[in-house]
């Protein structure tokens, strides 16, 4: 076997055997794509035998067979829909790499003009000269080179990205829609929790992301590099660009480890753990499961950071833990937070109160840890006094549950898309970017004044869906968001304290009092967290089942009445 590389994530060969298998598995191809029917020739091994060796050594396998000579268009569909969902490099293979090459240059058209995919396969050794006018035919572009325009173009397959493009697509499914988005892995992040106390496994709240990706969207596998609004134009990290009618950008946010000096070497070991990391919060439970005695830190950096509860409900369910043991009398457990508060809605803080007390947690507020000495054990704080004079004070530890200051990418503030403090500019309400009309943004990187939570992502998807429809036709935002965000705060293993609240901290209970009082711990409430939302985010938010989260539609203002 001698691969020939058309690009870095595609290459062909002739046939395969279990030997020839073995060596792509260890080359590390991640997906074999045969087009060649079974029984072309004597002794060839057939596709069923190839898929389970493949299966065996943790290759994907697709089979496409093609006729010599004969590229049907469902044939090429396959191969675009495969090119776009297998995870990469790939191989083809065929009796000599041909077919594969064929075919995989018939699905490139409309990606890149014929001239580039003839040099790209003459390169390779492969003559596919004589599909010069089918390629140009497929081309959707008007002149060579031109990047390809899609009705929507979302940046960020993470659950906000995937929730709006399904909701898009249950009202309109005719759309033609790309999603920018380099991951292989999808996360259920709010479950990260509930794995650093042991209640998740951690592969529960991990999937492919061709899983989650809907079936009739492109997946462009690679990371956004720039935003051109006036051009209508994303540019992609290999260089190349698309083009969109409408663009929804919720690509999230970053995780800025390196801010605290330290921290980044740190994690992992040494007691020095995050729930905010998914390779972490098993480590959470681990320390919280092993640690008898000592001092336990948990640190919340200023806002804004994704859901702000989750700080504190680490160190409530670690505590919980401690408790059942036996151990927590022999604990000294500290919370040091940025800000000047337990949590942003009062409504929620007397409940907060009584675990605080209950555990013996000794609350420090203007607190902002900013180094850590894993191999001393010893985390540096920052305090703030009410006078504004600031003090530098160190504090060793048994246990340190670190949750790192949270930025916008780099490359959503550099853009044109951002506005104070980098964060994407909109409108709070419909969404709509508030320079650029053709432009909407939700979740995480938004500059809303909402909690940044998955909860958030599920009210907001459906807005942005009808929004952008509505885009689409010329016309104005038809739906608003009330600043919905939700955050389960787990008190305790079978109670949480259920925040529902929106713009101003309004509250906004789901449940009447009576069934729910979410300003109380209450196991309903825990049974929702446990058993309800794993399968409402799987099944409904990321399906464009959007089961109580229906789109409202705006209210004109009094001015314009």
């Amino acid at each position: 076997m001698t691969p020939k590389q058309i690009v870095p994530e595609f290459h062909v060969c002739g046939p395969l055997d279990d030997a020839s298998l073995a060596q792509a598995a260890a080359a590390g191809y991640r997906a074999i794509i045969c087009t060649r029917p079974d029984g072309e020739e004597p002794g060839q091994l057939p596709a069923g035998e190839v898929a389970t060796l493949a299966a065996a050594l943790g290759m994907a396998f697709v089979h496409i067979p093609v006729a010599p000579g004969t590229y049907a268009d469902a044939d090429v569909a396959a191969m675009r829909t495969m090119l776009d969902r297998l995870p990469g490099p790939v191989l083809g293979y065929c009796r000599t790499g041909t077919r594969a090459a064929t075919l995989w240059a018939l699905a490139e058209a409309g990606r890149r003009n014929p001239d580039e995919i003839l040099a790209l396969t003459a390169a390779a050794g492969i003559d596919v000269s004589g599909q010069r006018a089918r390629l140009a035919a497929r081309a959707d572009a008007p002149r060579p080179g031109a990047p390809r325009t899609y009705d929507v173009v979302i940046v960020g397959g993470g659950a906000a990205g995937i929730a709006t493009a399904s909701s898009l697509l249950k009202r309109r499914p005719s759309l033609d829609i790309a999603i920018v988005e380099p991951a292989e892995c999808h996360y259920y992040q709010p479950g990260w929790t509930m794995v650093g106390a042991g209640v998740f496994k951690p592969d529960t709240t991990r999937v492919p992301m061709a899983a989650v990706m809907p079936d009739s969207v492109t997946w462009i596998r690679q990371a956004a590099a720039g935003f051109l609004p006036e051009a209508k134009e994303v540019a992609l990290a290999d260089g190349s660009s698309m083009r969109y009618r409408v663009l929804v950008a919720a690509p999230g946010l970053r995780l800025a480890w390196e801010a605290i000096p330290g921290l980044a070497a740190a994690l992992g070991r040494n007691g020095v753990t995050s729930n905010y990391r998914f390779d972490l919060a098993p480590y959470t439970f681990r320390l919280a499961s092993t640690v008898k005695a000592g001092r336990a830190l948990f640190t919340q950096p200023a806002m804004p950071i994704k859901c702000a509860g989750a700080p504190q409900k680490a160190m409530y369910l670690s505590c919980d833990i401690w408790r059942d043991a036996g151990v927590l009398p022999r604990m000294e457990v500290e919370f040091h937070n940025a800000g000047g508060v337990l949590f942003g809605v009062p409504a929620y803080v007397p409940a907060l109160m009584e675990y605080v007390e209950r555990y013996g947690i000794d609350l420090n507020f203007g607190s902002t840890l900013v180094g850590v000495d894993g191999e001393a054990q010893v985390a540096t704080f920052e305090r703030r006094h009410s006078d504004g004079a600031t003090e530098r004070v160190e504090r060793p530890f048994d246990m340190l549950h670190a949750v790192p200051p949270q930025k916008p990418l780099d490359v959503i503030a550099a853009s044109p898309l951002a506005g104070a403090g980098g964060w994407i500019e909109v409108d709070p309400a419909t969404l709509r970017h508030v320079r650029h009309p053709d432009v909407f943004a939700l979740g995480d990187a938004t500059n809303t004044p909402n909690a940044k939570t998955a909860a958030a992502a599920r009210k907001q998807a459906p807005v942005v869906a009808v929004n952008v429809l509505a885009a689409l036709e010329g016309k104005a935002p038809a739906a608003q968001y009330d600043g919905y965000g939700s955050c389960p705060l787990t008190v305790e293993r079978g109670r949480i304290v259920l925040a529902e609240f929106g713009y101003g901290g309004a509250l906004l209970p789901t449940f009447p009092r009576w069934i729910l009082d979410g300003t109380r711990p209450t196991r309903l409430a825990w049974f929702l967290k446990d058993r309800m939302l794993p399968p409402i985010y799987w099944h409904a938010m990321l399906k464009g089942r959007e089961w109580l989260c229906q789109p409202q539609p705006v209210v004109a203002s009094k001015e314009a009445a």
